[in-house]
Protein backbone atom coordinates (compact mmCIF):
# COMPACT_ATOMS: atom_id res chain seq x y z
CA UNK A 1 0.00 0.00 0.00
CA UNK A 2 0.90 3.66 -0.86
CA UNK A 3 1.73 6.03 1.79
CA UNK A 4 -1.29 8.35 2.31
CA UNK A 5 -0.27 11.65 0.65
CA UNK A 6 2.81 12.65 2.67
CA UNK A 7 4.87 13.74 -0.34
CA UNK A 8 5.35 14.03 -3.66
CA UNK A 9 6.53 10.94 -4.09
CA UNK A 10 3.61 8.94 -2.65
CA UNK A 11 1.59 8.31 -5.78
CA UNK A 12 2.78 7.24 -9.21
CA UNK A 13 2.46 8.53 -12.89
CA UNK A 14 0.10 6.53 -14.87
CA UNK A 15 -0.16 6.40 -18.89
CA UNK A 16 -3.56 6.11 -20.10
CA UNK A 17 -5.39 7.53 -22.79
CA UNK A 18 -2.55 9.44 -24.18
CA UNK A 19 -1.86 11.39 -20.79
CA UNK A 20 0.19 11.20 -17.59
CA UNK A 21 -2.11 11.09 -14.27
CA UNK A 22 -0.66 11.23 -11.01
CA UNK A 23 -2.61 8.13 -8.98
CA UNK A 24 -2.60 7.05 -5.31
CA UNK A 25 -4.08 3.91 -4.09
CA UNK A 26 -4.79 2.73 -0.80
CA UNK A 27 -6.17 -0.23 1.01
CA UNK A 28 -7.08 -3.62 -0.64
CA UNK A 29 -10.61 -4.80 -1.75
CA UNK A 30 -13.29 -3.71 -3.89
CA UNK A 31 -12.01 -0.78 -6.02
CA UNK A 32 -13.54 2.80 -4.92
CA UNK A 33 -12.98 5.52 -7.57
CA UNK A 34 -12.63 9.20 -6.02
CA UNK A 35 -12.56 11.81 -8.21
CA UNK A 36 -11.80 16.10 -7.70
CA UNK A 37 -13.25 19.45 -8.76
CA UNK A 38 -11.76 22.86 -9.59
CA UNK A 39 -9.17 24.00 -7.93
CA UNK A 40 -8.20 20.75 -6.20
CA UNK A 41 -6.75 17.33 -6.05
CA UNK A 42 -6.38 14.21 -4.81
CA UNK A 43 -5.40 15.39 -1.61
CA UNK A 44 -9.44 16.98 -1.89
CA UNK A 45 -10.31 13.21 -0.24
CA UNK A 46 -7.79 13.08 2.87
CA UNK A 47 -9.91 12.55 5.16
CA UNK A 48 -11.92 9.85 3.56
CA UNK A 49 -9.45 7.72 2.49
CA UNK A 50 -8.23 6.10 5.49
CA UNK A 51 -11.44 5.83 6.91
CA UNK A 52 -12.39 3.68 3.67
CA UNK A 53 -9.63 1.90 3.41
CA UNK A 54 -9.61 0.63 7.13
CA UNK A 55 -12.96 -0.79 6.14
CA UNK A 56 -12.11 -2.96 3.29
CA UNK A 57 -11.80 -0.69 0.34
CA UNK A 58 -9.12 -0.14 -2.59
CA UNK A 59 -9.21 3.73 -2.83
CA UNK A 60 -8.01 5.10 -6.40
CA UNK A 61 -7.39 9.20 -6.33
CA UNK A 62 -6.01 10.60 -9.02
CA UNK A 63 -5.07 14.23 -9.83
CA UNK A 64 -7.43 15.04 -13.10
CA UNK A 65 -6.28 16.37 -16.41
CA UNK A 66 -4.87 19.51 -15.94
CA UNK A 67 -4.55 19.18 -12.02
CA UNK A 68 -1.96 18.80 -9.55
CA UNK A 69 0.57 16.42 -10.84
CA UNK A 70 -1.37 15.24 -13.72
CA UNK A 71 -0.31 16.26 -17.39
CA UNK A 72 -1.62 19.84 -18.54
CA UNK A 73 -2.54 19.04 -22.32
CA UNK A 74 -2.01 22.48 -24.21
CA UNK A 75 -5.52 22.49 -26.26
CA UNK A 76 -8.91 23.60 -24.42
CA UNK A 77 -10.80 20.82 -26.19
CA UNK A 78 -8.39 18.51 -24.59
CA UNK A 79 -10.41 18.95 -21.56
CA UNK A 80 -13.75 18.03 -22.65
CA UNK A 81 -15.57 15.63 -20.60
CA UNK A 82 -15.71 12.63 -23.26
CA UNK A 83 -11.95 13.06 -23.16
CA UNK A 84 -11.65 12.52 -19.16
CA UNK A 85 -14.05 10.29 -19.00
CA UNK A 86 -11.26 7.83 -21.52
CA UNK A 87 -8.52 8.83 -18.58
CA UNK A 88 -10.90 7.13 -16.15
CA UNK A 89 -11.39 4.17 -18.15
CA UNK A 90 -8.17 3.92 -19.55
CA UNK A 91 -6.54 4.13 -16.09
CA UNK A 92 -9.17 1.61 -14.60
CA UNK A 93 -7.69 -0.40 -17.19
CA UNK A 94 -4.23 -0.12 -16.38
CA UNK A 95 -4.86 -0.50 -12.61
CA UNK A 96 -7.02 -4.38 -13.60
CA UNK A 97 -10.10 -2.74 -12.40
CA UNK A 98 -12.90 -3.82 -14.45
CA UNK A 99 -15.68 -1.85 -12.00
CA UNK A 100 -15.49 0.23 -9.69
CA UNK A 101 -17.62 2.63 -7.20
CA UNK A 102 -16.89 6.38 -8.78
CA UNK A 103 -17.46 9.26 -6.38
CA UNK A 104 -16.70 12.60 -7.46
CA UNK A 105 -17.11 16.28 -6.52
CA UNK A 106 -17.39 19.58 -8.54
CA UNK A 107 -15.89 18.48 -11.96
CA UNK A 108 -15.35 14.88 -10.64
CA UNK A 109 -18.60 14.41 -10.35
CA UNK A 110 -19.53 15.86 -13.79
CA UNK A 111 -17.37 13.26 -15.21
CA UNK A 112 -18.65 10.48 -12.81
CA UNK A 113 -21.90 11.13 -14.08
CA UNK A 114 -20.61 10.77 -18.02
CA UNK A 115 -18.77 7.95 -16.95
CA UNK A 116 -22.02 6.44 -15.45
CA UNK A 117 -23.77 7.51 -18.96
CA UNK A 118 -21.41 6.39 -21.08
CA UNK A 119 -19.15 3.17 -19.87
CA UNK A 120 -21.82 1.91 -17.23
CA UNK A 121 -20.28 -1.46 -17.82
CA UNK A 122 -17.49 0.35 -15.34
CA UNK A 123 -19.52 2.01 -12.42
CA UNK A 124 -20.80 -0.41 -9.73
CA UNK A 125 -22.47 2.96 -8.13
CA UNK A 126 -22.31 6.24 -8.22
CA UNK A 127 -22.07 9.24 -5.55
CA UNK A 128 -22.15 12.36 -6.87
CA UNK A 129 -21.14 15.63 -4.23
CA UNK A 130 -22.54 18.88 -5.30
CA UNK A 131 -22.94 18.57 -9.17
CA UNK A 132 -26.28 17.46 -10.92
CA UNK A 133 -26.77 15.51 -13.77
CA UNK A 134 -25.67 17.06 -17.05
CA UNK A 135 -29.41 17.45 -17.86
CA UNK A 136 -31.49 18.53 -14.91
CA UNK A 137 -33.08 21.75 -15.39
CA UNK A 138 -31.29 25.11 -14.75
CA UNK A 139 -32.78 27.39 -11.83
CA UNK A 140 -33.15 31.15 -11.96
CA UNK A 141 -30.72 30.69 -8.81
CA UNK A 142 -28.26 28.56 -10.58
CA UNK A 143 -27.95 31.07 -13.41
CA UNK A 144 -27.10 34.19 -10.43
CA UNK A 145 -25.10 31.40 -8.50
CA UNK A 146 -23.46 30.37 -11.78
CA UNK A 147 -21.52 34.00 -12.80
CA UNK A 148 -18.10 32.95 -12.38
CA UNK A 149 -18.34 30.73 -15.47
CA UNK A 150 -18.89 32.81 -17.82
CA UNK A 151 -16.04 35.14 -16.48
CA UNK A 152 -13.87 32.00 -16.85
CA UNK A 153 -14.14 32.05 -20.41
CA UNK A 154 -11.78 35.31 -21.25
CA UNK A 155 -8.90 33.71 -21.83
CA UNK A 156 -5.79 35.87 -19.81
CA UNK A 157 -8.26 38.15 -18.51
CA UNK A 158 -9.63 35.30 -15.85
CA UNK A 159 -5.74 34.29 -15.28
CA UNK A 160 -4.68 37.85 -14.50
CA UNK A 161 -7.58 38.72 -12.24
CA UNK A 162 -7.79 35.59 -10.44
CA UNK A 163 -3.89 35.52 -9.49
CA UNK A 164 -3.64 39.11 -9.01
CA UNK A 165 -2.21 40.58 -5.60
CA UNK A 166 -1.52 37.56 -3.98
CA UNK A 167 -4.40 35.24 -5.84
CA UNK A 168 -6.88 37.87 -4.13
CA UNK A 169 -10.09 37.47 -6.07
CA UNK A 170 -9.76 33.70 -5.78
CA UNK A 171 -9.26 34.21 -1.58
CA UNK A 172 -12.64 36.26 -1.92
CA UNK A 173 -14.09 34.23 -4.03
CA UNK A 174 -13.78 31.06 -1.89
CA UNK A 175 -15.08 32.37 1.25
CA UNK A 176 -12.16 31.28 3.16
CA UNK A 177 -13.67 27.40 2.25
CA UNK A 178 -11.75 24.60 0.58
CA UNK A 179 -8.21 23.97 0.67
CA UNK A 180 -7.68 27.25 -0.01
CA UNK A 181 -3.37 27.37 0.18
CA UNK A 182 -2.75 23.45 -1.40
CA UNK A 183 -4.96 25.37 -4.28
CA UNK A 184 -2.71 28.37 -4.45
CA UNK A 185 0.40 26.30 -4.42
CA UNK A 186 -0.94 23.64 -7.20
CA UNK A 187 -2.59 27.22 -9.38
CA UNK A 188 0.72 28.18 -9.16
CA UNK A 189 2.65 25.84 -10.99
CA UNK A 190 3.45 26.98 -14.52
CA UNK A 191 0.80 26.29 -16.64
CA UNK A 192 -1.80 25.02 -13.99
CA UNK A 193 -4.10 28.04 -13.86
CA UNK A 194 -4.92 28.14 -17.12
CA UNK A 195 -5.14 24.27 -17.62
CA UNK A 196 -7.75 24.06 -14.77
CA UNK A 197 -9.67 27.41 -16.18
CA UNK A 198 -9.65 25.02 -19.51
CA UNK A 199 -12.27 22.71 -17.97
CA UNK A 200 -14.90 25.62 -18.09
CA UNK A 201 -13.73 26.94 -21.89
CA UNK A 202 -14.49 22.96 -22.93
CA UNK A 203 -17.34 22.13 -21.28
CA UNK A 204 -19.33 25.02 -20.86
CA UNK A 205 -18.11 28.18 -22.93
CA UNK A 206 -21.98 29.65 -24.28
CA UNK A 207 -23.29 28.11 -27.36
CA UNK A 208 -26.02 29.03 -29.96
CA UNK A 209 -29.31 27.42 -28.40
CA UNK A 210 -30.04 24.19 -30.01
CA UNK A 211 -31.20 20.59 -29.28
CA UNK A 212 -30.42 19.26 -26.07
CA UNK A 213 -28.48 15.89 -26.19
CA UNK A 214 -30.18 12.69 -25.66
CA UNK A 215 -28.24 10.61 -23.10
CA UNK A 216 -29.47 6.91 -21.72
CA UNK A 217 -30.20 7.07 -18.15
CA UNK A 218 -27.55 6.26 -15.35
CA UNK A 219 -28.43 2.61 -14.52
CA UNK A 220 -26.31 2.28 -11.49
CA UNK A 221 -27.09 3.18 -8.19
CA UNK A 222 -26.93 6.45 -7.79
CA UNK A 223 -26.73 8.48 -4.40
CA UNK A 224 -26.62 12.67 -4.79
CA UNK A 225 -25.12 14.94 -1.69
CA UNK A 226 -25.77 18.60 -1.67
CA UNK A 227 -25.11 20.78 1.17
CA UNK A 228 -26.61 23.87 2.06
CA UNK A 229 -23.76 26.09 2.70
CA UNK A 230 -22.98 25.83 -1.05
CA UNK A 231 -22.78 29.42 -2.35
CA UNK A 232 -22.06 27.74 -6.11
CA UNK A 233 -24.46 25.39 -6.91
CA UNK A 234 -28.50 25.07 -6.75
CA UNK A 235 -29.57 21.91 -4.40
CA UNK A 236 -32.67 21.63 -6.43
CA UNK A 237 -31.04 20.56 -9.60
CA UNK A 238 -29.75 17.41 -7.67
CA UNK A 239 -32.76 16.85 -6.39
CA UNK A 240 -33.99 17.11 -9.76
CA UNK A 241 -31.42 14.44 -10.88
CA UNK A 242 -33.81 11.45 -9.73
CA UNK A 243 -35.68 11.89 -13.18
CA UNK A 244 -32.72 10.59 -14.87
CA UNK A 245 -31.21 7.86 -12.93
CA UNK A 246 -33.19 4.92 -13.73
CA UNK A 247 -31.11 2.60 -10.74
CA UNK A 248 -31.90 2.91 -6.98
CA UNK A 249 -31.77 6.51 -6.03
CA UNK A 250 -30.89 8.36 -3.03
CA UNK A 251 -30.47 12.34 -1.97
CA UNK A 252 -28.90 13.13 0.82
CA UNK A 253 -28.88 17.49 1.75
CA UNK A 254 -26.13 18.18 4.66
CA UNK A 255 -26.91 21.30 6.74
CA UNK A 256 -24.03 24.09 7.02
CA UNK A 257 -21.37 22.64 4.70
CA UNK A 258 -19.71 24.79 2.16
CA UNK A 259 -19.28 23.50 -0.85
CA UNK A 260 -16.45 21.65 -0.11
CA UNK A 261 -18.24 19.02 1.50
CA UNK A 262 -15.18 16.37 1.60
CA UNK A 263 -13.69 19.10 3.78
CA UNK A 264 -16.48 20.54 6.05
CA UNK A 265 -17.99 17.86 6.80
CA UNK A 266 -15.85 14.91 6.65
CA UNK A 267 -17.57 12.41 9.15
CA UNK A 268 -21.03 12.40 8.36
CA UNK A 269 -19.85 12.28 4.44
CA UNK A 270 -17.58 9.47 5.74
CA UNK A 271 -20.56 7.10 6.90
CA UNK A 272 -22.89 8.39 4.02
CA UNK A 273 -20.37 6.55 2.08
CA UNK A 274 -19.60 3.59 4.28
CA UNK A 275 -23.75 2.95 4.45
CA UNK A 276 -24.18 3.30 0.54
CA UNK A 277 -21.13 1.06 -0.35
CA UNK A 278 -22.46 -1.39 1.86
Amino acid sequence: MIGFMTSPGDGQMIEANGISLYVEEHGEGVPILMLHGWPDSARLWRHQVPVLAARGYRVITPDLRGFGRSEQPGEVRSYGLRNVVGDITGLLDRLGVPAAHVAGHDWGAAVAWLTAIMRPDRVRTLTAISVPHPLAPPTVRQYEMAWYQLFFQFYGVAEATIEHDDWAWLRMFSRGDGDLSQAIENLSRPGALTASLNWYRANLAPQLPGRTPALPPVTAPTLGIWSTGDHYLDGERMKGSAEFVQGPWRYEEIPGASHWVPLDAPGRLNDLLLDWLS
